[in-house]
């Protein structure tokens, strides 16, 4: 773990890390949103909400944990979700512990509509990332990033 240091100034030039991180991730959600968009008529907001319901248990979370997995707020979750529910792709449940609670869950329809759309987003994540970074500097890039997630 590194030591805590001063507040970094604007030119202190270890933001330059900061600003490329931020500029990449931008860069590559919006090429796979377009090519979502594109070739699946899906945003990649859907894709993110298909994609954790489908690596969840039962297919379901909890309409407040998806929100802050999706870095979305309530309200955006729902909306989502409504959107996502008329078209079938999720179903709404109520939470047996707390009846105030909802669930979010993956229906089939929802889940062969993950299958369908995945070759799409694999395929730009592949195109716009992992085949940029030579492999060994991915392990270096995961090991790095994984200390920024167990930091918090």
């Amino acid at each position: 773990m590194c030591p805590k240091s001063a507040i970094p100034t604007p030119t202190d030039p270890r933001l330059d890390a900061w600003r490329t991180f931020l500029q990449a991730h931008w860069q590559v959600r919006r090429q796979l949103e377009a090519e979502l968009q594109e070739e699946q008529q899906m945003s990649l907001g859907e894709y993110e909400v298909l994609l954790v319901l489908a690596y969840s248990d039962d297919r379901q979370m909890r309409m407040s944990e998806l929100a802050d997995w999706l870095m979305l707020s309530r309200s955006g979750a729902t909306r989502v979700i409504d959107r996502m529910q008329t078209a079938g792709l999720v179903d709404r449940v109520s939470c047996e512990e707390d009846r105030r609670g909802q669930w979010a869950h993956l229906t089939d329809a929802g889940y062969e509509r993950l299958r369908s759309a995945s070759p799409t987003h694999l395929r730009g994540v592949g195109e716009h990332f992992l085949d940029r970074i030579p492999a060994g500097e991915l392990d270096d890039l995961h090991r790095i990033l994984g200390r920024v997630l167990t930091s918090s």
